[in-house]
């Protein structure tokens, strides 16, 4: 299954493990990226013999974060925006998928795990990551919005809007503790151990009736998502590809 460029996919049996496979980059999110994680979880989709999808990243961190000089790259071709905009909304297709994939996702976090990194985290289902790794939301001191992926409106619903709003505006790292604390991992284990930990996680729910695992996970996101009367996020490409241009626009006439 491993015909990819970008991540290394591998099953076995009911589990399908897909690594971000550029740790000279630090496992950057590029528009790559996105095509080949959309292709595997659009291919979860219609494989319901996938009960558990693992995440995870080669090398020294999980994941750095989007590919800035990417979005640079992009505005000075196209300077309408528009294939930013297509990649803003590729990684809310990503993220969503992960969100409403049948199969249960686990994230397999560690090292640094930022912006684009801490979005693909959060919308798996269930978050491991070493003791040793560290968050961050850097959006703002980058001069961007939390505009990727959707990642505001999960945030504030696994973690809270008092504290994310702290995160946000700071732009602060916290370490897998604190990351435990606000619920963003929902265990912290030696990075030796991360393998077992998602084992725990994945054995039984590999056992589970494939129906009741997909009703489960589609009663769960529906009642969490009770209180959203409008997805914004359908706009986050838009504001993303926006403060992008401006800022852009204001680097080149200083």
């Amino acid at each position: 299954m491993n015909y990819f460029k970008v991540l290394r996919v591998s099953q076995d049996g009911a589990l399908l493990r897909v690594r971000l496979n550029s740790p000279e980059t630090g496992n950057a999110v590029t528009g790559p990226v996105l095509d080949e994680l959309l292709a595997v979880l659009r291919s979860v989709q219609d494989h319901p013999g996938i009960r558990v999808l693992e995440l995870s990243g080669a090398g020294e961190h999980f994941c750095l974060g989007g590919d800035r000089r990417e979005f640079a790259e992009s505005l000075a071709a196209d300077p309408t925006g528009a294939g930013l905009r297509a990649v803003g909304n590729k990684a809310r297709q990503v993220c969503e998928a992960l969100a409403t994939l049948p199969a249960v996702t686990v994230a397999r976090l560690h090292g640094d795990v930022i912006g684009a990194g801490v979005a693909l985290a959060m919308f798996c289902d269930l978050r491991v990551g070493a003791d040793t790794c560290r968050f961050r939301l850097p959006e703002l001191a980058l001069g961007l919005p939390p505009a990727w992926g959707g990642i505001l409106p999960r945030l504030l619903g696994e973690v809270g809007a008092a504290r994310i709003r702290e995160l946000v505006l700071t732009g602060d790292s916290f370490d897998a503790a604190r990351a435990v604390e606000l619920s963003v991992l929902h265990k912290a284990v030696p990075e030796a151990e991360l393998d077992a930990a998602v084992d725990r996680w994945a054995r039984p729910m590999l056992r589970r009736s494939p129906a009741a695992l997909r009703a489960a996970k589609t009663m769960l996101n529906a009642y969490a998502n009770t209180q959203r009367l409008a997805d914004a996020t359908l706009f986050d490409a838009e504001w993303l590809t926006t403060v992008l241009a401006a800022s852009e626009a204001a680097r080149r006439t200083t």
